[in-house]
């Protein structure tokens, strides 16, 4: 009986710390493959095979992206209920971002985020003329701006939560700019709800940099309900007035006793028709705040009263551009049924001023050979009870 016992404890030990071992390894390899999911996604005219990306967290949320312009075709955020949906805005068919994404649903917008004054700017005494793509100035990099272009994407393998590394050079002179620029962009998903997106750009040649993301949100979940209802925060005491096509003026007003204070915070919808020559410019908000603080800090925060959504985001940059969809013009199906109606989405793009290499009262946007363009932005949600 003693021995048998004394072979039973030593069969039984070695079960429990050999099968132990063996269950935690399925555990970590079914881990990391249930938070990062590679798929097929569609082909495009140029014959580019195209992949999407699926990031979840333990919370249940989700980020898809593919490797067609780095776009974020979903995103989803819990409602107070506990329910998740996605809350940007996007195509319900690959062709929709392939044929030129006219709104640049979700997409990594470079080189230059925003609008470069008459497509051109002097940089070291030399002129450079870029793609003219909306009147007469260049639009977020141009026709074929980073939006419309292939990159690698590659799943970081030892990173504490699911990250994707997106890379892609940008040859010397594409779209006018100067210089081979290599950008790098991380984007995270936190077990905290919270989508982190990281640039990096480096170049052999002197030249002007501004990146962004470009998608729009709708915390309501419904895409043909207007985001006038949503409540925006913007920590900043001062905005950029522009003129006729957008373009900064180069003043920096006050936003206190105009429509565009948002120091605290109040519907989107309260001011957006009131009768103000910047706003009948823009067709509504279309304008750069000039954020207070430096360094990655809160600068916004939008509240969805009818969901309990809250969206909160954080950067080192010192402007954000606030657009309230006033172009979105109903030509395209949503993912949830209808049409993508004017003011059915709003934009917080994160970046530098518009126009910052034509105006040197503006942050610089050079980037010279043997530094390293380094910039962050999070996209945090959250339930307000």
């Amino acid at each position: 009986m003693k021995k048998a016992t004394h072979n039973s404890i030593f069969i039984l030990l070695f079960l429990i710390i050999f099968g132990c071992g063996k269950e935690n390894n399925k555990q970590d390899i079914s881990g990391k493959m249930e938070n990062v999911y590679t798929s097929d996604y569609g082909v495009t005219p140029k014959g580019d095979s195209i992949k999407k990306y699926t990031l979840s967290n333990k919370n249940g949320m989700k980020v898809e992206v593919i490797n067609f312009g780095g776009i974020i075709t979903s995103l989803t955020a819990p409602d107070r209920n506990g329910k998740y949906e996605d809350v940007v805005l996007g195509f319900t068919k690959p062709e929709g971002y392939f044929d030129g994404n006219p709104y640049y649903f979700g997409a990594l917008i470079g080189r230059y985020g925003n609008r470069i004054a008459n497509a051109k700017f002097t940089l070291d005494g030399k002129t450079y003329e870029i793609n003219k793509n909306d009147g007469p100035n260049s639009l977020h990099g141009g026709k074929e701006g980073f939006h419309t272009r292939f990159w690698n994407i590659e799943v970081v393998k030892d990173a504490k939560f699911p990250t994707l590394k997106l890379s892609y050079t940008s040859a010397d002179g594409e779209e006018g700019y100067p210089g081979k620029l290599t950008t790098t962009v991380f984007y995270t998903l936190t077990d905290d709800n919270a989508l982190e997106i990281s640039y990096e750009a480096e170049t052999d040649k002197p030249t002007v940099v501004n990146l962004t993301q470009h998608s729009y949100f709708n915390l309501s979940g419904n895409f043909t309900k207007t985001i006038t209802d949503h409540e925006l925060q913007i920590n900043a005491d001062h905005f950029l007035p522009v003129n006729e096509t957008l373009i900064p003026t180069g003043e920096q007003k006050a936003v206190k006793g105009t429509p565009f204070d948002f120091t605290v915070s109040k519907p989107i919808g309260k001011d957006i028709s009131a009768d103000d020559d910047q706003l009948k410019k823009g067709k509504g908000y279309d304008h750069n705040w000039i954020l207070n603080g430096k360094g990655l800090r809160s600068i916004a925060k939008v509240y969805h009263q009818g969901t309990g959504r809250l969206m909160e985001v954080f950067t080192d940059e010192p402007g954000v551009q606030f657009y309230s969809g006033n172009f979105l013009d109903g030509k395209f199906d949503t993912k949830t049924g209808g049409k993508n109606e004017f003011r059915t989405g709003f934009c917080l793009e994160t970046q530098h001023f518009p126009d910052s290499p034509n105006q040197p009262s503006f942050p610089s946007t050079e980037l010279k050979p043997g530094q390293k363009y380094q910039s962050k932005t999070i996209y945090k949600f959250s339930v307000k009870k």
